[in-house]
């Protein structure tokens, strides 16, 4: 049978054509130079009533008037371990948000289980889900005038402290600590830790699980809600998508109060916390709209995460992370860093929750010989 790939009636593209396309791509390497002295994207730049320079300073002005009595206020370079001189551009929370964004430990994301093990192409990642926990938290936000950069740096960077293989993780790597491990106080305090962050950021990614403290902020208060709106929400439009549930047969409360499909459930959700805080001064949502949100959450756990396919591959990565944690441990030299530590365990945590999925089967194979792939890896969910 030939493949898609080797039919014949797929014709590549001509050697001259290659050549334009290369050539238009270098040739744009030097920009367009105008009579203003300035070099421009574009032959036909977007010129503007040269706009007076939205600095720092203006935008604090501007949050000064514009949010909400109780919201959080950027201040100059903001609340961190080790001083900084304010930026002259960004507010402390825009700084906050891009560190998170160009750290590794957000683009590992990627390659980290949110709820299906080695994701199919439209499957969510730990990436995709902290994307999605920022529009969710940015709407709330915007909707109560509370502080949206705030709520998106801390959206962006609630997750990074999750291991590989979803929550599974922190049973593996519980033992090995002594308070345990919980990947809300690692992101915080480990896999962010040395981008000397804002203390109202870190509060909000340390606490943003309910059974956490609550945050220090209302803006972390509405990531910790944009947290479960989005994975509820977007954890059974996956399971749907892989034939493990259908729509109809969720709870009559939710199909009801929420909807059967993921737009409905935000835009319900979104709504009904952003009505509640309005009126009642509190954020959260209705007792009808929370029991609704209970009956989903219990039909996840019952359909989804707790389904037979799940607890083996669960099984399978625990003993995988404790695998590589009991080599590591004893033979700390494998890795340099932990090597130099001294605290070797914790270091060694650290290594190994970083780590992607993918990677940490990779090493379990270089190792210890590991020969096995997770059980139904071709989507099977955790």
């Amino acid at each position: 049978m030939t493949s898609t790939l080797g039919r014949s009636d797929l014709a590549a593209p001509s050697p001259s054509r290659s050549s334009r396309r290369r050539e238009g791509w270098l040739a744009t390497s030097g920009g367009t130079l105008h009579p203003e002295g300035v070099v421009s994207a574009h032959p036909e730049p977007t010129r503007l009533e040269r706009p007076a320079p939205h600095e720092r300073t203006a935008r604090e002005d501007l949050e000064a008037i514009s949010l909400a009595p109780g919201a959080t206020r950027a201040e100059g370079a903001g609340r961190r371990a080790v001083p900084e001189a304010p930026d002259p551009l960004r507010t402390c929370f825009e700084r906050d948000r891009d560190r998170i964004v160009h750290s590794s430990a957000f683009r590992r994301l990627a390659g980290k289980t949110q709820v299906f093990i080695f994701p199919r192409d439209h499957q969510r990642t730990r990436l995709t889900h902290a994307l999605e926990v920022a529009q969710v938290a940015r709407a709330i936000a915007r909707g109560l005038r509370l502080n949206e950069t705030l709520v998106e740096a801390i959206a962006l960077g609630h997750d990074c402290g999750h291991g590989p293989g979803g929550h599974p993780s922190e049973t593996a790597l519980d033992p090995y600590l002594p308070e345990g491990y919980d990947h809300a106080v690692q992101g915080a305090r480990m896999a962010l830790g040395s981008l000397n962050l804002c203390v109202e950021t870190l509060d909000g990614i340390e606490n943003h699980s309910w059974s956490r403290p609550r945050p220090m902020t209302p803006e972390g208060e509405v990531v910790s809600l944009a947290d479960r709106i989005a994975y509820l929400a977007h954890d059974l439009e996956d399971a749907v998508h892989a034939g493990i549930v259908k729509g109809d047969e969720l709870p009559a409360s939710v199909r009801e109060l929420l909807g059967a499909h993921r737009g409905d459930q935000l835009d319900a959700l979104i709504r009904d916390v952003i009505d509640q805080t309005v009126t009642k001064g509190v954020i959260g949502f209705s007792p009808a709209v929370a029991e609704a949100m209970a009956d989903l959450r219990r039909f996840n756990y019952e359909r989804i995460y707790d389904r037979p396919a799940s607890r083996r591959q669960a099984a399978f990565v625990v003993a995988l992370l404790r695998s590589l944690m009991d080599y590591l441990l004893a033979n700390p030299t494998a890795v340099p860093e932990v090597a130099a530590s001294p605290e070797p365990t914790r270091a060694a945590v650290a290594w190994v929750a970083g780590m992607t999925d993918r990677f940490a089967l990779d090493v379990a194979k270089t190792w210890l010989g590991w020969r096995t792939e997770p059980p139904s890896a071709r989507g099977e969910g955790l």
